[in-house]
């Protein structure tokens, strides 16, 4: 009886209307805790949007108790059921006094959309899966950019000090013309000291910003490529062992021979049945 009823539980739990609930549930709670970031919001709509941002947390502790009644020790070995324990953990917290901060915190909720939205969670699981590549990548950036802060400290820092008077702030600034934003303007100011820093300038940006960042995106394209492919294998595999198992045409051929044979043998028995009857009636 009780693992029909946790049967009939998960199916609650695990069906699309439900997913729907909780994410309107979440995006609703999100739109609230935005409208309470405005005093004049919130001088004439205090009480219900409290109301509303205590029933949702309600609903989220409710539905990972449920969680835990379900799948019980296999809720703890999905990394994706211990993040939304941890966010709704921090909205369980006290924010009075010194803790008042955490209040702020409560917002966090609005991540559990990547938990409940597959899309989303496939996402977030190809950028964890880049990680190693993508770390790599950040190393070969690192290098690139002390390297061209300190060339640019010693050709230009004489010249143009509040760009690239120390190495602190050569790597600032290279950083900013890294990003594109208004590099072309530094360049400007460092060229009237310095009238060839433009070569400087334009192999940096040429080496950083369309080689090294497209790289970090070559990884994650083909991360989500990668992921992408694992969930259709998995998809394939699970109906394929959900499907039944379809014989193919060689043994149904040769079934249907088989049962031919049979009915042949059949038939041959049943016309030598009245044989057999005559001789033994003879023989009496």
């Amino acid at each position: 009886m009780l693992i029909l009823m946790r049967d009939r539980v998960r199916h609650v739990l695990e069906s699309t209307g439900f997913q729907r609930l909780i994410i309107s549930v979440i995006v609703l709670n999100a739109a609230t805790l935005g409208l309470e970031t405005s005093p004049r919001v919130m001088a004439s709509y205090a009480t219900p949007l409290h109301v509303v941002d205590h029933i949702a947390l309600y609903v989220f502790v409710a539905e990972l108790l449920v969680k835990i009644y379900v799948y019980r020790a296999r809720f703890f070995r999905d990394p994706w059921n211990l993040f939304d324990t941890v966010i709704v953990a921090v909205s369980l917290l006290p924010a009075a006094g010194e803790l008042s901060v955490l209040r702020a915190l409560r917002i966090l909720r609005a991540l559990r959309l990547i938990s409940v939205v597959p899309s989303l969670r496939r996402v977030v699981s190809a950028l964890l899966t880049a990680i190693p590549g993508m770390t790599s990548i950040a190393a070969l950036l690192a290098l690139v950019l002390y390297v061209a802060s300190v060339m640019g400290t010693k050709l230009y820092g004489a010249g143009a000090p509040e760009y690239f008077g120390d190495l602190p702030t050569s790597l600032f600034t290279l950083f900013q013309t890294m990003t594109g934003d208004g590099w072309s303007d530094i360049n400007r100011k460092v060229m009237e000291q310095h009238p060839s820093s433009w070569v400087f300038f334009v192999i940096f940006v040429l080496i950083c910003t369309f080689v090294v960042l497209n790289l970090f995106i070559a990884v994650v394209v083909s991360a989500l490529e990668e992921e992408h492919q694992r969930e259709r294998r998995e998809d394939a595999e699970a109906a394929a062992a959900e499907a039944p198992v379809q014989p193919s045409v060689q043994a149904q051929a040769d079934v249907a021979r088989e049962l031919a044979a049979l009915r042949a043998e059949i038939a041959a028995l049943r016309a030598a049945l009245p044989i057999v009857r005559e001789d033994a009636a003879t023989l009496n």
